[in-house]
């Protein structure tokens, strides 16, 4: 299959999140099974090298009228040699960072990535690539199967083409006043209850609601979405694509991610050499000022928000800090939460230890060396921080929900297959109950607990296997009618 993969960043150029480890690996496992893939970004100003990558060609969209933009198509390749089409339009991209500054969005991200969207299918024009597949990826290039579907409609290059969006995230949805998607006039006139509010047009429900099929990053994160809790206020939107909706969970680059291999870490090991593990973690002990030793060590890297359970997590820390423990915290995020985690730290120098930056070699050193790996999010779409942790034996504390409850196995409910440790209510009291669970395990069982960990390090979520649901959801796509 020919597939136009669209995303607003793809890890190796610019990376801010997993949707960018998903646009990286999901093409290339796709270009190693023989498909032709072209992946269509914003050309940051950001991104190293961006306007120094060749010209292959150039777009207009409107030509003639007041609203002419005109673009340029450089070209570049990812690690895996998977061709990228950066889109050069120098008024939206070129900015000091790519969604915006000092935490605030920029006021007209509606306008760049509808322009992403609707430029990605012109750029398939102007360089002759007519796919099977435009796979969309979360909001910011949800419009386009709503582009192709109207503008598009009688055009024979597209008459093969249907479109698929994956939602990373469904509680970023997008939405803007109807005056920034003016510059795709095909569009701007387009009224339905089910995508817009008033004088608001919500750019995931565009996606929803045109694509042939939709997925999300796990199947119980799919199945969330459908409830009227766990949907973000679009559970009608996506019941009402029930039967074209489902979950892939995503899955793991052990290129990057493989304690045997990892450049990031001093003492490499695998599930037979596990013991090695131990000196990983006295390394990571010294590096951050803890007193090195037997010590349960805790760790997380996450942004900082209510999503990844920060606010139920900051409560109980105190307590659980007065017990024999070490804590290593890095992220960053919400300004108030990291006010709180530098306090909470102060309070117990020795104990914890938190950093508000995102350094990638400290957080593989993290993984490495911490024995638990906190991921107590109100919700998940897919996560792979705690996948990396069960790569690498480091065992994790999950809500159970969205795809934490499909990749990790909670010893409590199953001790023979269990891979980390699972609590359901998202509350600060329901966390403290079960870090505590954990602590007593630690000090109880040790050899319980090397058990576990080898059971952790032999999971594996290949993007092989990803790859094939996929497909078999590509084809499915193929298989819908036009509705033109």
């Amino acid at each position: 299959m020919k597939v136009l993969f669209l995303a607003s960043e793809v890890a190796g150029l610019i990376k801010t999140g997993g949707l960018a480890d998903v646009a990286k690996s999901l093409p290339a496992q796709l270009k190693a099974n023989g498909h032709d893939v072209r992946i269509v970004m914003p050309c940051y100003s950001v991104v190293k090298g961006a306007f120094d990558k060749k010209i292959i060609g150039t777009g207009t969209l409107n030509p003639g009228s007041s609203l002419q933009m005109d673009y340029a198509i450089r070209q570049t390749f990812t690690s895996d040699g998977v061709e990228v089409w950066m889109l050069d339009y120098r008024r939206y991209y070129e900015r000091t960072s790519i969604y915006g500054d000092n935490n605030q969005a920029y006021w007209d991200n509606g306008e760049r990535f509808a322009f992403l969207a609707s430029a990605a299918l012109d750029a398939a024009k102007v360089l002759n690539f007519s796919p099977d597949i435009v796979h969309c990826n979360d909001w910011h290039t949800a419009l386009a199967p709503m582009i192709l579907r109207i503008k598009y409609g009688a055009d024979k290059f597209f008459d093969r083409t249907r479109s698929v969006i994956t939602i990373h995230n469904g509680a970023f949805q997008g939405a803007f006043d109807r005056n920034q998607i003016r510059y795709i006039p095909e569009i701007f006139h387009v009224y339905n209850d089910m995508i817009v509010n008033g004088s608001y047009i919500n750019f995931l429900k565009c996606g929803v609601f045109y694509a042939d099929k939709i997925n999300t990053v796990s199947p119980g994160y799919a199945s969330e979405l459908t409830t009227y809790l766990g949907g973000h206020g679009m559970a009608q939107n996506y019941q009402a694509r029930a039967a074209d909706l489902c979950g892939i969970v995503n899955g793991c680059d052990y290129g990057d991610w493989d304690p045997k291999v990892d450049p990031h870490i001093t003492v490499r090991y695998d599930v037979n050499t596990m013991e090695e593990k131990i000196l990983g973690k006295y390394l990571l002990q010294r590096k951050v000022g803890l007193q090195m030793g037997d010590i349960p060590l805790y760790g997380m890297v996450a942004r900082l928000t209510d999503q990844k359970g920060v606010g139920i997590l900051i409560p109980i820390l105190d307590k659980f800090l007065c017990h024999n423990v070490q804590v290593i915290i890095e992220g960053t995020g919400d300004p108030n939460f990291e006010r709180q985690m530098n306090e909470i730290a102060a309070r117990h120098p020795g104990k914890m230890v938190f950093k508000g930056v995102y350094d990638n070699e400290l957080a593989h050193q993290i993984e490495a060396g911490a024995d638990f790996f906190l991921m107590p999010s109100i919700f998940e779409p897919c996560g792979l921080n705690q996948i990396y942790s069960l790569a690498y034996g480091t065992l994790p504390i999950v809500r159970g929900v969205g795809g934490l409850k499909d990749t990790v196995v909670d010893y409590d409910s199953d001790n023979q297959n269990g891979t980390g440790f699972i609590f359901v209510d998202p509350t600060p009291e329901e966390l403290l109950s079960c870090l505590r669970r954990t602590l007593i395990f630690y000090y109880e069982d040790q050899n319980e607990m090397q058990r576990i960990k080898r059971n952790a390090m032999n999971v594996r979520f290949s993007w092989a296997d990803s790859c094939k649901k996929y497909e078999a959801l590509y084809a499915d796509a193929a298989q819908k009618p036009r509705w033109w």
